[in-house]
């Protein structure tokens, strides 16, 4: 590898506020914060907190919003009608 071109990776913790979650990873981000978390190793480590995280986002958690598009379509045939193709 050539040296000084790659992102210093470190290990960072990832805090999710909303669900209570917390993601020890290793990244590139870089922490501008003196913020610093003691993780279950004993160790400390940078912290990021994030708005979030799969932890607390509706698509994991299975809380997810189904759009009615069959309703959608229904709704656009009543009120535009069905066209149908002019030949002549």
């Amino acid at each position: 590898m050539k040296s000084r071109i790659h992102p210093v990776s470190r290990p960072v913790v990832f805090r999710d506020r909303a669900a209570g979650a917390a993601f020890l990873i290793r990244s590139t981000v870089p922490v501008s914060s003196d913020a610093r978390v003691t993780w279950e190793d004993g160790l400390s480590y940078p912290v990021v907190d994030v708005e979030t995280s799969s932890a607390s986002h509706p698509f994991y958690t299975g809380t997810e919003r189904v759009l009615d598009t069959a309703g959608r379509i229904e709704r656009f045939a009543r009120r535009y009608g069905a066209r149908t193709a002019v030949t002549g």
